[in-house]
């Protein structure tokens, strides 16, 4: 695979990327928006971090790309919507930054608090004034904390051990974390009457932009004290210039700016205000972070085009980190169950019912049902299907999804069914991993079977009568196919399925003689991909 990095890479990262027998990597940073275009359709993976624009356009010539990874935590420079839409998958490496931005976050709030800034300037100059430099301390101060993800959270345990008193507000916070004594509080407007300084750590989007803007402002005390190492925009910087110079706020330390590097009036009145604290983006900027995000961004990359686990991916739903090894056969026995039931079943695809049931009910089971959506897609859309755009072509197409769980199995440690409903009518199916990773399926519309969904397979629906089995045999033996394995079920009824597993894939001629017989219903053919074990 071709791996392009668009910016300049830690060293570390590079190596190991060359390090891998099946990695040809580039390193061209500094490269415009249209030189990035010219070449990308090039490459399977592209790695970059705040420099390199991976816009619209750029993406439109992507004809190989898979995977982009961010060595940071934005993704402000990529059109996340557009690569969706292509299939691409969007990855940051938010762990890496986690440390060095908590510890400028602190730096900072110190930094403005204590004047250092100022007072090493007048020192510099040849000037000895301690009383116009007096500060205040943190200890028994309040901090309000605007978002409790990583560095959120890593910022409050460090404020807690400086005998800060921590607010934190988060619309997504499920439960209050353990970093240090916490309060959570549920309304921001609360939160800013109350505190003497306040930090924010959200991800930049629409309804992130502006999150403190003016009004927020005015509920702060006129000794309040704001600080942005997060995204440029989150504090609304008009307003803020607008607060000091009236007074309003006593300080503001600022690492991130709407426009890098900054320009225009509004940047000018913040950066030359006396009591604002102005540094150019450093908060990911230790050699420690950048080799990490480096190394995590090469790293997972690699492996999600290896076809591996995906983690921290920004677009593909539920693909958070690395999945329980419980987990992961069933990603494979789901994309099996939606090419089966797409090969089977016609007309247009309307609705999806996925149920899990056992231990692995309680797990993010949302990977799972993307592998589903992808094998029900793949052949009935003219483009490329895979985890990333799978969620947005059943969207797109009107598919409804639905998804349920349940603590207990009723015949196996662990299982899922699937019933979809097309134009043509319901099917369902039940599966079930065998061992530690041997997949099959063990229903079909109510018909229970042992099937391995994997290689050549044939679904046979016929009258429960003697001489089935001989007259299959009989049409695929003289074709010269060998049943490699089968599988029969009956119902109350008079009627039957029967799955076998080919050595050959069956002509169209063939499976039309086996239609053709006057006991048959139904007669289909799939050709699913092999497994990496034999014994499975």
């Amino acid at each position: 695979m071709k791996i392009l990095a668009a910016d300049k890479l830690s060293d570390v990262g590079l190596d190991w990327l060359a390090s891998q027998d099946d990695v040809e990597v580039d390193s061209r940073p500094g490269l415009s928006a249209a030189k990035l275009g010219e070449i990308i359709g090039e490459y399977d993976g592209l790695i970059v971090r705040s420099g390199a624009k991976v816009t619209a356009a750029v993406l439109a010539r992507a004809n190989k790309l898979r995977g982009i990874a961010r060595a940071g935590v934005g993704v402000d420079n990529i059109d996340v919507s557009v690569a969706t839409a292509r299939g691409v998958l969007v990855m940051n490496t938010p762990d890496g930054n986690t440390v060095a931005t908590a510890e400028l976050t602190m730096t900072l709030m110190m930094a403005l608090t204590r004047k250092v800034a100022p007072a090493s300037a007048s020192l510099k100059g040849g000037t000895w004034d301690r009383k116009a430099f007096q500060g205040t301390q943190l200890a028994g101060k309040v901090l309000g904390v605007v978002g409790m993800g990583r560095v959120g959270r890593a910022v409050a345990a460090r404020a807690a051990a400086l005998e800060m008193r921590v607010l934190a507000y988060d619309p997504y916070l499920a439960v209050v974390p353990d970093e240090g004594d916490v309060e959570v509080v549920k309304d921001l407007a609360r939160l800013c009457r109350r505190v003497d300084f306040l930090t924010v750590h959200v991800p930049k989007t629409a309804e992130t932009e502006g999150l403190i803007g003016a009004e927020q402002i005015a509920l702060m005390k006129p000794t309040a004290r704001l600080i942005n190492a997060a995204r440029g925009g989150i504090i609304d910087e008009a307003a803020l210039a607008h607060a000091l110079e009236a007074g309003k706020v006593a300080g503001a330390a600022l690492d991130v700016y709407t426009a890098e590097p900054p320009e225009g009036d509004v940047h000018r009145r913040l950066i030359e205000h006396p009591n604002v604290l102005a540094v150019p983006h450093l908060g990911a900027s230790t050699a420690e972070a950048q080799e990490q995000v480096a190394l995590d961004a090469a790293q997972q990359l690699v492996e999600a085009l290896r076809g591996g686990d995906v983690r921290n991916a920004v677009n593909a739903p539920g693909f958070g980190g690395r999945l329980p090894e419980v987990l992961r056969p069933y990603t494979e026995l789901a994309g099996r169950m939606g090419m089966l039931l797409s090969g089977i079943t016609p007309g247009a695809l309307s609705r999806v019912e996925v149920s899990y049931r056992g231990p692995i009910a309680d797990m993010n089971v949302a990977p799972v049902t993307t592998h589903l959506l992808v094998g029900l897609l793949a052949h009935c859309v003219d483009e490329p299907v895979n985890v990333v755009n799978a969620p947005v072509l059943a969207a797109d197409r009107g598919v409804e999804v639905e998804t349920i769980t349940a603590p207990t199995s009723r015949d196996f440690a662990n299982m899922m069914e699937v019933t979809i409903h097309t134009a043509g009518g319901r099917r369902h199916v039940a599966g079930t991993i065998f061992g530690t990773s041997s997949p099959r399926i063990i229903e079909l519309d109510g018909y229970r079977m042992e099937l391995k969904p994997v290689g050549h397979v044939a679904i046979l629906l016929n009258e429960d009568r003697p001489g089935v089995i001989g007259r299959y045999g009989t049409v695929l033996g003289e074709a010269g196919v060998n049943i490699a394995d089968m599988t029969v079920a009956r119902m109350t009824g008079g009627m039957a399925a029967v799955g076998l597993n080919l050595d050959a894939a069956p002509s169209r001629e063939v499976m039309g003689k086996i239609l053709a017989i006057d006991f048959v219903t139904e007669a289909h053919v799939l050709h699913l991909p092999p497994l990496e074990a034999d014994d499975r």
